[in-house]
């Protein structure tokens, strides 16, 4: 009966992924090129209109603390809880700016509409419970990022499907910290409630605090050392913080 309920949303997500392919060869041709800052442009173009129009479509209503502390431009790091298959399209409506891919588990390479395109936009996924697939792709990630690239880390790993944060992994911080640029530590609430709590998706309020950013440029290794757990509590707490304003 879910697959019934989920039909409409099925279509939305698929007239909005248009905004995706409307600029499909214009990025890979720059590809091709090794135009990388055509490239970005194009990536931001696509995702900077399909992140606002999910929100839309689907009556999420976005709240955003911090919009100050977004950067005019990349490369950065990005550094996010993980609730909901939603927290894509969330962030992309967030950050408009720049361009940004994800590291993202390899079973969003299957995602309908969102799985194909994923690759496009300069994400690297990851072999779930697989170290060696873990490293590759941070590797990989760092040379995205050395190309002018932004990227999208969420170190829990997997999806929370509530306002309870997950251990972060060790060694996820390196995306940042062998570039050398800058982690934006960011707190996200609300968005398992568009599917991951009933199994249907709906609209829903979504809360996001975007923090200070963490420079990485010149740290020391006792820093870098206590990095990981520095930006997990900033998360974590803002976390809380939204979770205990919903409840109120």
């Amino acid at each position: 009966m879910k697959v019934i309920a989920n039909l409409p949303a099925a279509v939305k997500l698929f007239k909005d992924v248009k905004y995706f392919n409307k600029n499909l060869k214009k990025i890979e041709a720059a590809k091709a090129a090794g135009d990388f800052e055509e490239e970005r442009k194009w990536i931001l173009d696509s995702t900077a209109t399909f992140g606002p129009m999910i929100m839309k479509d689907f009556g999420c209503d976005l709240h955003i603390q911090g919009e100050e502390n977004i950067p005019e431009k990349g490369p950065v790091v990005i550094v996010s809880n993980h609730q909901s298959y939603a927290d894509i399209p969330t962030l992309m409506a967030v950050f408009r700016k720049f361009q940004f891919g994800f590291i993202a588990k390899q079973y969003l390479a299957k995602a309908p509409f969102l799985g194909p395109w994923m690759p496009r936009i300069r994400s690297v996924f990851i072999e779930n419970d697989n170290p060696r697939s873990a490293l590759k792709a941070i590797n990989t990630g760092i040379e995205y990022i050395n190309d002018g690239f932004s990227m999208v880390i969420c170190p829990e790993g997997t999806r929370s499907k509530g306002p309870t944060v997950g251990p972060f992994m060790k060694g996820a911080m390196k995306l940042a910290t062998k570039p050398g640029v800058p982690i934006i530590p960011v707190s996200l609430n609300g968005t398992y409630k568009t599917f991951e709590e009933t199994g249907v998706a709906r609209g829903a309020r979504i809360d996001v605090i975007v923090h200070p950013p963490i420079e990485t440029a010149g740290i020391s290794r006792a820093e870098e050392k206590l990095l990981s757990d520095k930006v997990e509590e900033i998360i974590r707490s803002g976390v809380e913080e939204l979770a205990s304003k919903e409840q109120a």
